[in-house]
């Protein structure tokens, strides 16, 4: 079956249409409102994973680069298994998500960096490109009452981090699995079962001979 990958495509496509119209339409840093306060583009560039969250350097952009690229095969063998073995579609395109928004970051950062060189904070070079950021949904802002510990008196934001489609594909992929894992691998772990209970009574049967 070919449709999984063409959910991941489009997938891809999608996320890559978003970063490229904002990196050509926006200048870093430049916000605008969507829905108000609540919901604004926010263009910004980072080194590393999702939600701007970062390894530090050079060396540490090509860590989790390779990070990604490894995890990426795992999941497109495991995709491949799933398939063969008739897994739930649910599960499937959990797994379709988690792949799309994994190869829309990888392509920021393998390719970004030679295909917009003279933009930005790109030195035209190969696995040093910024990922794409600019979903920001600041929709709580205010302070932590004054008896708080540590955190008494400081502003907070939620949410504060500035996302991509591709990380929003992620989260979605790996919450879907987290909430309906009973669901999902009900019939693995059925299987799993069967086999261990065809393996016990085949013990005692060698036993009582």
């Amino acid at each position: 079956m070919l449709w999984p990958i063409y959910i991941i495509l489009l997938l891809v496509v999608v996320d890559q249409a978003i970063k490229v119209y904002i990196k050509t339409n926006f200048h870093l840093d430049e916000s605008v409102d969507v829905f108000g306060d609540w919901f604004k583009l926010y263009f910004v560039e980072n080194n590393g994973a999702a939600f701007g969250l970062e390894l530090g350097g050079n060396i540490g952009k090509y860590i989790l680069t390779g990070f990604r690229l490894f995890v990426t095969v795992i999941g497109f063998l495991y995709l491949k298994s799933c398939v063969a073995k008739g897994a739930k579609k649910v599960l499937i395109i959990a797994l379709c998500l988690i792949l799309a928004g994994a190869i829309g970051n990888i392509i920021d950062s393998v390719f970004y960096g030679v295909i917009f060189n003279d933009i930005n904070l790109y030195q035209g070079r190969w696995f040093q490109g910024q990922v794409v950021d600019m979903f920001y949904a600041p929709m709580v802002n205010g302070a932590f009452p004054s008896w708080m510990p540590i955190w008494g008196g400081e502003h907070f934001t939620f949410f504060s981090p500035i996302w991509n489609f591709a990380d929003a594909c992620i989260s979605v992929g790996i919450f879907a699995i987290i909430l309906g894992q009973k669901v999902l691998f009900e019939e693995h772990l059925k299987e799993g079962e069967s086999a261990e209970n065809e393996a016990s009574v085949s013990e005692t049967m060698d036993i009582e001979s």
